[in-house]
Protein backbone atom coordinates (compact mmCIF):
# COMPACT_ATOMS: atom_id res chain seq x y z
CA UNK A 1 0.00 0.00 0.00
CA UNK A 2 1.52 3.38 -1.02
CA UNK A 3 2.22 5.99 1.66
CA UNK A 4 -0.74 8.33 2.08
CA UNK A 5 -0.60 12.06 2.70
CA UNK A 6 -1.16 13.26 6.26
CA UNK A 7 -4.55 14.70 5.30
CA UNK A 8 -5.63 11.42 3.70
CA UNK A 9 -4.47 9.41 6.72
CA UNK A 10 -6.58 11.47 9.09
CA UNK A 11 -9.53 11.25 6.72
CA UNK A 12 -9.23 7.46 6.87
CA UNK A 13 -9.04 7.72 10.68
CA UNK A 14 -12.24 9.79 10.70
CA UNK A 15 -14.07 7.22 8.54
CA UNK A 16 -12.94 4.35 10.77
CA UNK A 17 -14.02 6.33 13.83
CA UNK A 18 -17.51 6.63 12.33
CA UNK A 19 -17.91 2.86 12.55
CA UNK A 20 -16.73 2.90 16.16
CA UNK A 21 -19.14 5.73 16.94
CA UNK A 22 -22.01 3.78 15.41
CA UNK A 23 -21.28 0.58 17.35
CA UNK A 24 -20.46 2.33 20.65
CA UNK A 25 -23.42 4.69 20.44
CA UNK A 26 -25.71 1.73 19.80
CA UNK A 27 -24.59 0.07 23.04
CA UNK A 28 -24.73 3.15 25.28
CA UNK A 29 -28.09 4.29 23.92
CA UNK A 30 -29.53 0.80 24.38
CA UNK A 31 -28.44 0.60 28.01
CA UNK A 32 -30.51 3.64 28.98
CA UNK A 33 -33.53 2.15 27.19
CA UNK A 34 -33.48 -1.15 29.11
CA UNK A 35 -36.16 -0.32 31.73
CA UNK A 36 -38.55 0.91 29.00
CA UNK A 37 -37.93 -2.26 26.99
CA UNK A 38 -38.53 -4.34 30.10
CA UNK A 39 -41.94 -2.75 30.63
CA UNK A 40 -43.07 -2.94 27.00
CA UNK A 41 -41.89 -6.53 26.42
CA UNK A 42 -42.77 -7.76 29.95
CA UNK A 43 -39.38 -9.42 30.37
CA UNK A 44 -37.18 -10.24 33.36
CA UNK A 45 -33.72 -8.93 34.25
CA UNK A 46 -32.23 -11.97 32.50
CA UNK A 47 -34.18 -11.03 29.39
CA UNK A 48 -32.56 -7.60 29.50
CA UNK A 49 -29.18 -9.27 29.88
CA UNK A 50 -29.74 -11.22 26.67
CA UNK A 51 -30.47 -8.07 24.64
CA UNK A 52 -26.92 -7.01 25.45
CA UNK A 53 -25.08 -10.32 25.82
CA UNK A 54 -26.54 -11.95 22.69
CA UNK A 55 -24.82 -9.14 20.81
CA UNK A 56 -21.51 -9.19 22.68
CA UNK A 57 -21.39 -13.00 22.65
CA UNK A 58 -21.72 -13.27 18.87
CA UNK A 59 -19.41 -10.31 18.40
CA UNK A 60 -16.70 -11.85 20.56
CA UNK A 61 -17.10 -15.21 18.80
CA UNK A 62 -16.52 -13.84 15.30
CA UNK A 63 -14.04 -11.00 15.83
CA UNK A 64 -10.92 -13.08 15.25
CA UNK A 65 -12.44 -14.79 12.21
CA UNK A 66 -13.34 -11.38 10.78
CA UNK A 67 -9.86 -10.05 11.49
CA UNK A 68 -8.10 -12.92 9.73
CA UNK A 69 -10.64 -12.85 6.88
CA UNK A 70 -9.97 -9.13 6.39
CA UNK A 71 -6.23 -9.81 6.28
CA UNK A 72 -6.92 -12.37 3.55
CA UNK A 73 -9.61 -10.95 1.23
CA UNK A 74 -9.12 -7.25 1.89
CA UNK A 75 -9.73 -4.97 4.85
CA UNK A 76 -11.75 -2.36 2.99
CA UNK A 77 -13.99 -5.00 1.42
CA UNK A 78 -14.65 -6.66 4.78
CA UNK A 79 -15.27 -3.27 6.38
CA UNK A 80 -17.88 -2.42 3.73
CA UNK A 81 -19.70 -5.73 4.24
CA UNK A 82 -19.74 -5.11 7.98
CA UNK A 83 -21.20 -1.62 7.55
CA UNK A 84 -23.94 -2.98 5.29
CA UNK A 85 -24.95 -5.83 7.62
CA UNK A 86 -24.85 -3.68 10.76
CA UNK A 87 -26.95 -0.92 9.21
CA UNK A 88 -29.57 -3.36 7.88
CA UNK A 89 -29.74 -5.25 11.20
CA UNK A 90 -30.22 -1.97 13.07
CA UNK A 91 -33.26 -1.21 10.96
CA UNK A 92 -34.62 -4.71 11.67
CA UNK A 93 -34.08 -4.23 15.43
CA UNK A 94 -36.33 -1.19 15.34
CA UNK A 95 -39.10 -3.35 13.83
CA UNK A 96 -38.76 -6.34 16.22
CA UNK A 97 -42.23 -7.51 17.34
CA UNK A 98 -40.97 -9.20 20.52
CA UNK A 99 -37.93 -10.04 22.63
CA UNK A 100 -36.88 -13.21 20.72
CA UNK A 101 -36.92 -11.26 17.45
CA UNK A 102 -34.96 -8.41 19.00
CA UNK A 103 -32.33 -10.80 20.36
CA UNK A 104 -32.06 -12.47 16.93
CA UNK A 105 -31.63 -9.16 15.11
CA UNK A 106 -29.06 -8.08 17.71
CA UNK A 107 -27.10 -11.22 16.85
CA UNK A 108 -27.21 -10.24 13.17
CA UNK A 109 -25.99 -6.79 14.20
CA UNK A 110 -23.09 -8.45 15.96
CA UNK A 111 -22.05 -10.36 12.83
CA UNK A 112 -21.78 -7.02 11.03
CA UNK A 113 -20.12 -5.40 14.02
CA UNK A 114 -17.42 -8.10 14.09
CA UNK A 115 -16.26 -6.78 10.71
CA UNK A 116 -16.04 -3.16 11.87
CA UNK A 117 -13.93 -2.25 14.88
CA UNK A 118 -11.06 -4.79 14.60
CA UNK A 119 -10.87 -4.31 10.84
CA UNK A 120 -10.95 -0.52 11.27
CA UNK A 121 -8.14 -0.79 13.81
CA UNK A 122 -6.17 -2.92 11.35
CA UNK A 123 -6.70 -0.26 8.67
CA UNK A 124 -5.49 2.43 11.08
CA UNK A 125 -2.44 0.37 12.04
CA UNK A 126 -1.45 -0.03 8.39
CA UNK A 127 -2.08 3.62 7.57
CA UNK A 128 -0.31 5.09 10.62
CA UNK A 129 3.06 3.35 10.58
CA UNK A 130 5.05 5.80 12.75
CA UNK A 131 4.70 4.69 16.41
CA UNK A 132 4.01 8.08 18.02
CA UNK A 133 1.54 9.12 15.32
CA UNK A 134 -0.18 5.75 15.63
CA UNK A 135 -0.45 6.12 19.41
CA UNK A 136 -2.07 9.53 18.94
CA UNK A 137 -4.45 8.10 16.33
CA UNK A 138 -5.41 5.34 18.77
CA UNK A 139 -5.97 8.03 21.40
CA UNK A 140 -8.42 9.74 19.03
CA UNK A 141 -10.03 6.34 18.46
CA UNK A 142 -10.44 5.95 22.21
CA UNK A 143 -11.89 9.45 22.40
CA UNK A 144 -14.70 8.37 20.10
CA UNK A 145 -15.71 5.83 22.75
CA UNK A 146 -15.87 8.75 25.15
CA UNK A 147 -18.02 10.73 22.72
CA UNK A 148 -20.45 7.85 22.37
CA UNK A 149 -20.55 7.40 26.15
CA UNK A 150 -21.20 11.13 26.58
CA UNK A 151 -23.84 11.45 23.90
CA UNK A 152 -25.39 7.98 24.16
CA UNK A 153 -27.17 8.20 27.52
CA UNK A 154 -28.54 11.67 26.78
CA UNK A 155 -29.62 10.86 23.23
CA UNK A 156 -31.05 7.55 24.36
CA UNK A 157 -32.94 9.14 27.23
CA UNK A 158 -34.33 11.87 24.97
CA UNK A 159 -35.47 9.37 22.34
CA UNK A 160 -37.02 7.01 24.88
CA UNK A 161 -38.95 9.83 26.54
CA UNK A 162 -40.16 11.39 23.28
CA UNK A 163 -40.50 8.74 20.56
CA UNK A 164 -39.88 5.38 22.25
CA UNK A 165 -36.98 2.96 22.50
CA UNK A 166 -37.30 1.64 18.95
CA UNK A 167 -36.00 4.89 17.46
CA UNK A 168 -32.61 4.37 19.11
CA UNK A 169 -31.76 1.88 16.35
CA UNK A 170 -32.58 4.42 13.63
CA UNK A 171 -29.46 6.40 14.57
CA UNK A 172 -27.24 3.79 12.95
CA UNK A 173 -28.85 3.99 9.52
CA UNK A 174 -27.65 7.45 8.34
CA UNK A 175 -24.24 7.02 10.00
CA UNK A 176 -23.81 3.61 8.37
CA UNK A 177 -24.79 4.82 4.91
CA UNK A 178 -22.45 7.82 5.14
CA UNK A 179 -19.53 5.67 6.36
CA UNK A 180 -20.19 3.16 3.56
CA UNK A 181 -20.02 5.88 0.90
CA UNK A 182 -16.86 7.49 2.31
CA UNK A 183 -15.13 4.12 2.67
CA UNK A 184 -15.65 3.38 -1.01
CA UNK A 185 -14.21 6.77 -1.96
CA UNK A 186 -11.26 7.25 0.36
CA UNK A 187 -10.15 4.12 2.27
CA UNK A 188 -7.36 2.21 0.49
CA UNK A 189 -7.53 -1.55 0.16
CA UNK A 190 -4.92 -3.57 2.03
CA UNK A 191 -4.23 -7.23 2.68
CA UNK A 192 -1.70 -9.26 4.59
CA UNK A 193 1.02 -10.64 2.29
CA UNK A 194 0.76 -14.00 4.05
CA UNK A 195 -2.80 -14.27 5.42
CA UNK A 196 -3.99 -17.14 7.55
CA UNK A 197 -6.29 -19.93 6.45
CA UNK A 198 -9.74 -20.34 7.99
CA UNK A 199 -9.72 -22.46 11.17
CA UNK A 200 -13.28 -23.89 11.43
CA UNK A 201 -12.54 -26.18 14.39
CA UNK A 202 -10.97 -23.35 16.36
CA UNK A 203 -13.91 -21.13 15.49
CA UNK A 204 -16.46 -23.70 16.73
CA UNK A 205 -14.49 -24.25 19.94
CA UNK A 206 -14.38 -20.48 20.55
CA UNK A 207 -18.15 -20.13 20.05
CA UNK A 208 -18.84 -23.11 22.36
CA UNK A 209 -16.55 -21.70 25.06
CA UNK A 210 -18.06 -18.20 25.09
CA UNK A 211 -21.66 -19.40 24.70
CA UNK A 212 -21.33 -21.98 27.47
CA UNK A 213 -19.80 -19.55 29.97
CA UNK A 214 -22.25 -16.73 29.22
CA UNK A 215 -25.39 -18.89 29.29
CA UNK A 216 -24.37 -20.55 32.55
CA UNK A 217 -23.70 -17.23 34.28
CA UNK A 218 -26.91 -15.53 33.10
CA UNK A 219 -29.32 -18.41 33.68
CA UNK A 220 -27.81 -19.96 36.83
CA UNK A 221 -29.60 -17.59 39.29
CA UNK A 222 -33.00 -18.58 37.88
CA UNK A 223 -32.41 -22.26 37.12
CA UNK A 224 -29.94 -23.09 39.90
CA UNK A 225 -26.27 -24.05 39.58
CA UNK A 226 -27.12 -27.78 39.75
CA UNK A 227 -29.60 -27.59 36.88
CA UNK A 228 -28.57 -30.19 34.23
CA UNK A 229 -28.53 -27.56 31.46
CA UNK A 230 -26.30 -25.23 33.49
CA UNK A 231 -23.93 -28.08 34.36
CA UNK A 232 -23.84 -29.15 30.70
CA UNK A 233 -22.96 -25.61 29.61
CA UNK A 234 -20.15 -25.45 32.16
CA UNK A 235 -18.77 -28.81 30.99
CA UNK A 236 -18.97 -27.75 27.33
CA UNK A 237 -17.14 -24.51 28.13
CA UNK A 238 -14.38 -26.32 30.03
CA UNK A 239 -13.99 -28.94 27.29
CA UNK A 240 -13.88 -26.22 24.61
CA UNK A 241 -11.15 -24.35 26.50
CA UNK A 242 -9.12 -27.54 26.83
CA UNK A 243 -9.69 -28.22 23.13
CA UNK A 244 -8.44 -24.77 22.15
CA UNK A 245 -5.31 -25.11 24.27
CA UNK A 246 -4.57 -28.53 22.77
CA UNK A 247 -5.60 -27.97 19.13
CA UNK A 248 -4.54 -24.42 18.31
CA UNK A 249 -0.76 -24.83 18.91
CA UNK A 250 -0.81 -27.83 16.54
CA UNK A 251 -2.14 -25.82 13.59
CA UNK A 252 0.23 -23.95 11.32
CA UNK A 253 -2.27 -21.10 11.04
CA UNK A 254 -4.60 -21.14 14.06
CA UNK A 255 -7.57 -18.91 14.72
CA UNK A 256 -6.00 -17.93 18.05
CA UNK A 257 -2.22 -17.77 17.82
CA UNK A 258 -1.17 -18.66 21.34
CA UNK A 259 2.36 -17.46 20.59
CA UNK A 260 1.08 -13.89 20.98
CA UNK A 261 0.63 -14.58 24.68
CA UNK A 262 4.36 -15.17 25.18
CA UNK A 263 4.52 -11.37 25.20
CA UNK A 264 3.78 -10.23 28.75
CA UNK A 265 2.46 -6.81 27.60
CA UNK A 266 0.14 -8.48 25.09
CA UNK A 267 -1.13 -10.97 27.68
CA UNK A 268 -1.51 -8.18 30.19
CA UNK A 269 -3.42 -6.02 27.70
CA UNK A 270 -5.77 -8.94 27.02
CA UNK A 271 -6.58 -9.49 30.70
CA UNK A 272 -6.81 -5.74 31.37
CA UNK A 273 -9.25 -5.39 28.46
CA UNK A 274 -11.45 -8.10 29.98
CA UNK A 275 -11.33 -6.49 33.43
CA UNK A 276 -11.82 -2.93 32.17
CA UNK A 277 -14.78 -3.69 29.95
CA UNK A 278 -16.32 -6.07 32.49
CA UNK A 279 -16.25 -3.14 34.90
CA UNK A 280 -17.80 -0.82 32.31
CA UNK A 281 -20.49 -3.31 31.23
CA UNK A 282 -21.41 -4.01 34.84
CA UNK A 283 -21.33 -0.29 35.70
CA UNK A 284 -23.75 0.68 32.93
CA UNK A 285 -26.15 -2.20 33.60
CA UNK A 286 -26.16 -1.64 37.37
CA UNK A 287 -26.59 2.11 37.27
CA UNK A 288 -29.31 2.12 34.62
CA UNK A 289 -31.46 -0.06 36.89
CA UNK A 290 -30.41 1.90 39.98
CA UNK A 291 -31.25 5.34 38.63
CA UNK A 292 -34.51 4.44 36.91
CA UNK A 293 -35.96 1.66 39.09
CA UNK A 294 -34.63 2.58 42.54
CA UNK A 295 -34.28 6.38 42.36
CA UNK A 296 -37.23 6.63 39.90
CA UNK A 297 -35.55 8.97 37.42
CA UNK A 298 -36.87 8.98 33.86
CA UNK A 299 -34.60 7.82 31.06
CA UNK A 300 -33.49 11.34 30.10
CA UNK A 301 -32.53 12.39 33.63
CA UNK A 302 -30.81 9.03 34.20
CA UNK A 303 -28.75 9.70 31.06
CA UNK A 304 -27.89 13.20 32.26
CA UNK A 305 -26.82 11.82 35.64
CA UNK A 306 -24.33 9.46 33.97
CA UNK A 307 -23.10 12.20 31.62
CA UNK A 308 -20.21 13.34 33.92
CA UNK A 309 -18.76 9.83 33.85
CA UNK A 310 -18.88 9.77 30.06
CA UNK A 311 -17.48 13.30 29.79
CA UNK A 312 -14.43 12.30 31.83
CA UNK A 313 -13.86 9.32 29.54
CA UNK A 314 -14.11 11.63 26.54
CA UNK A 315 -11.50 14.00 27.99
CA UNK A 316 -9.02 11.46 29.32
CA UNK A 317 -9.03 8.97 26.41
CA UNK A 318 -7.03 11.16 23.97
CA UNK A 319 -4.85 12.35 26.87
CA UNK A 320 -4.06 8.73 27.61
CA UNK A 321 -3.13 8.20 23.96
CA UNK A 322 -0.65 11.08 24.13
CA UNK A 323 0.85 9.75 27.37
CA UNK A 324 1.23 6.28 25.84
CA UNK A 325 2.93 7.79 22.78
CA UNK A 326 5.34 9.81 24.91
CA UNK A 327 5.97 7.65 27.98
CA UNK A 328 4.47 4.21 27.39
CA UNK A 329 1.43 2.47 28.89
CA UNK A 330 2.50 2.09 32.53
CA UNK A 331 1.30 5.41 34.00
CA UNK A 332 -2.16 5.38 32.35
CA UNK A 333 -2.74 1.78 33.46
CA UNK A 334 -1.81 2.45 37.09
CA UNK A 335 -3.92 5.60 37.24
CA UNK A 336 -6.84 3.81 35.55
CA UNK A 337 -6.80 0.91 37.99
CA UNK A 338 -6.56 3.25 40.97
CA UNK A 339 -9.44 5.46 39.84
CA UNK A 340 -11.80 2.61 38.93
CA UNK A 341 -11.10 0.75 42.18
CA UNK A 342 -11.35 3.83 44.39
CA UNK A 343 -14.67 5.01 42.95
CA UNK A 344 -16.18 1.53 43.24
CA UNK A 345 -15.07 1.08 46.86
CA UNK A 346 -16.66 4.41 47.79
CA UNK A 347 -19.90 3.44 46.04
CA UNK A 348 -19.90 -0.04 47.64
CA UNK A 349 -19.60 1.41 51.14
CA UNK A 350 -22.01 4.34 50.67
CA UNK A 351 -24.61 2.85 48.32
CA UNK A 352 -28.34 3.18 49.10
CA UNK A 353 -31.53 4.55 47.57
CA UNK A 354 -30.98 7.80 49.50
CA UNK A 355 -27.27 8.26 48.80
CA UNK A 356 -26.49 11.90 48.04
CA UNK A 357 -26.73 12.48 44.31
CA UNK A 358 -23.57 14.59 44.57
CA UNK A 359 -21.66 11.59 45.96
CA UNK A 360 -23.07 9.34 43.23
CA UNK A 361 -22.00 11.76 40.49
CA UNK A 362 -18.58 12.14 42.14
CA UNK A 363 -18.14 8.38 42.00
CA UNK A 364 -19.19 8.40 38.36
CA UNK A 365 -16.62 11.11 37.57
CA UNK A 366 -13.72 9.19 39.11
CA UNK A 367 -14.82 5.97 37.38
CA UNK A 368 -14.99 7.83 34.05
CA UNK A 369 -11.43 9.11 34.50
CA UNK A 370 -10.24 5.56 35.06
CA UNK A 371 -12.04 4.10 32.07
CA UNK A 372 -10.89 6.95 29.84
CA UNK A 373 -7.27 6.19 30.70
CA UNK A 374 -7.43 2.42 30.21
CA UNK A 375 -8.45 2.03 26.56
CA UNK A 376 -5.49 3.54 24.67
CA UNK A 377 -2.79 1.42 26.39
CA UNK A 378 -4.82 -1.74 25.69
CA UNK A 379 -5.03 -1.11 21.97
CA UNK A 380 -1.53 0.24 21.50
CA UNK A 381 0.07 -2.64 23.41
CA UNK A 382 -1.94 -5.24 21.52
CA UNK A 383 -0.85 -4.14 18.04
CA UNK A 384 2.50 -2.40 18.52
CA UNK A 385 4.62 -5.49 19.10
CA UNK A 386 3.16 -7.66 16.35
CA UNK A 387 4.07 -7.92 12.65
CA UNK A 388 1.98 -5.51 10.57
CA UNK A 389 0.84 -8.37 8.34
CA UNK A 390 -0.99 -9.88 11.34
CA UNK A 391 -2.42 -6.59 12.57
CA UNK A 392 -5.97 -7.76 11.89
CA UNK A 393 -5.59 -10.83 14.09
CA UNK A 394 -3.80 -8.96 16.88
CA UNK A 395 -6.37 -6.16 16.88
CA UNK A 396 -9.16 -8.73 16.83
CA UNK A 397 -7.75 -10.46 19.93
CA UNK A 398 -7.82 -7.10 21.75
CA UNK A 399 -11.35 -6.39 20.52
CA UNK A 400 -12.47 -9.90 21.45
CA UNK A 401 -11.11 -9.37 24.95
CA UNK A 402 -13.15 -6.18 25.26
CA UNK A 403 -16.34 -7.91 24.17
CA UNK A 404 -15.69 -10.94 26.37
CA UNK A 405 -15.19 -8.55 29.27
CA UNK A 406 -18.35 -6.61 28.48
CA UNK A 407 -20.34 -9.84 28.12
CA UNK A 408 -19.00 -11.22 31.41
CA UNK A 409 -19.60 -7.91 33.18
CA UNK A 410 -23.25 -7.80 32.14
CA UNK A 411 -23.66 -11.53 32.83
CA UNK A 412 -22.08 -11.49 36.30
CA UNK A 413 -23.42 -8.13 37.49
CA UNK A 414 -26.79 -8.84 35.89
CA UNK A 415 -27.02 -12.18 37.67
CA UNK A 416 -26.18 -10.54 40.99
CA UNK A 417 -28.82 -7.88 40.36
CA UNK A 418 -31.40 -10.45 39.21
CA UNK A 419 -31.04 -12.28 42.53
CA UNK A 420 -31.47 -9.02 44.42
CA UNK A 421 -34.46 -7.87 42.35
CA UNK A 422 -36.36 -11.14 42.72
CA UNK A 423 -38.59 -9.61 45.39
CA UNK A 424 -38.72 -6.12 43.85
CA UNK A 425 -36.46 -3.10 44.04
CA UNK A 426 -36.05 -2.91 47.81
CA UNK A 427 -33.48 -3.97 50.40
CA UNK A 428 -32.47 -7.08 48.45
CA UNK A 429 -31.70 -4.99 45.39
CA UNK A 430 -29.64 -2.56 47.48
CA UNK A 431 -27.59 -5.36 49.04
CA UNK A 432 -27.02 -6.94 45.62
CA UNK A 433 -25.89 -3.57 44.27
CA UNK A 434 -23.23 -3.28 46.97
CA UNK A 435 -21.95 -6.73 46.01
CA UNK A 436 -21.86 -5.63 42.38
CA UNK A 437 -19.81 -2.55 43.27
CA UNK A 438 -17.27 -4.73 45.11
CA UNK A 439 -16.94 -6.89 42.00
CA UNK A 440 -16.28 -3.78 39.90
CA UNK A 441 -13.73 -2.63 42.48
CA UNK A 442 -11.96 -5.98 42.09
CA UNK A 443 -11.71 -5.38 38.35
CA UNK A 444 -10.06 -2.01 39.01
CA UNK A 445 -7.58 -3.58 41.43
CA UNK A 446 -6.73 -6.25 38.86
CA UNK A 447 -5.99 -3.55 36.25
CA UNK A 448 -3.55 -1.89 38.67
CA UNK A 449 -1.73 -5.09 39.59
CA UNK A 450 -1.52 -6.56 36.08
CA UNK A 451 -0.60 -3.17 34.59
CA UNK A 452 2.29 -2.80 37.02
CA UNK A 453 3.61 -6.30 36.29
CA UNK A 454 3.32 -6.24 32.48
CA UNK A 455 4.66 -2.75 31.72
CA UNK A 456 8.21 -2.96 33.09
CA UNK A 457 11.57 -3.84 31.51
CA UNK A 458 11.12 -7.59 31.88
CA UNK A 459 7.77 -7.39 30.14
CA UNK A 460 9.22 -5.36 27.26
CA UNK A 461 11.95 -7.96 26.77
CA UNK A 462 9.32 -10.70 26.42
CA UNK A 463 7.52 -8.55 23.84
CA UNK A 464 10.72 -8.09 21.82
CA UNK A 465 11.46 -11.82 21.87
CA UNK A 466 7.89 -12.63 20.80
CA UNK A 467 7.97 -10.12 17.93
CA UNK A 468 11.30 -11.52 16.69
CA UNK A 469 9.98 -15.08 16.84
CA UNK A 470 6.77 -14.21 15.02
CA UNK A 471 8.64 -12.32 12.31
CA UNK A 472 11.09 -15.20 11.82
CA UNK A 473 8.29 -17.77 11.61
CA UNK A 474 6.41 -15.52 9.19
CA UNK A 475 9.39 -15.35 6.83
CA UNK A 476 9.68 -19.13 6.87
CA UNK A 477 5.95 -19.68 6.21
CA UNK A 478 5.07 -20.35 2.57
CA UNK A 479 2.63 -17.98 0.89
CA UNK A 480 -0.88 -19.47 0.73
CA UNK A 481 -2.26 -20.25 -2.64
Amino acid sequence: MPELSRRRRFLVLAICCMSLLMVSLDNTVLTVALPSMQKEMHTTVSGLQWTIDAYTLVLASFLMLSGSTADRIGRRRTFQVGLTVFTLASLLCSLAPGLPWLVGFRMLQAIGGSMLNPVAMSIITNVFTEPKERARAIGVWGGVVGISMSAGPVIGGLLVETTGWRTIFWLNVPIGLLALTLTKLFVPESRAPKPRRVDPIGQLLMIALLAGVTYAIIEAPGKGVTNPLIVTCAVVAAASLAGLLWYEPRRDEPLLDLRFFRSAPFSGATVIAICGFAALGGFLFLNTLYLQNLRHLDALHAGLTMLPMAAMSLFFAPLSGRIVGARGPRLPLLLAGTAMCLSSVVMATQFSASTSLGLVIGGYIVFGIGFGLVNAPITNTAVSGMPRSQAGVAAAVASTSRQVGSSLGVAVIGSVMASGAAGGYGAGFTDASRTAWWIIAGCGAAIFVIGSITSGRWARRTADRTADRLTTDEIKMPVNA
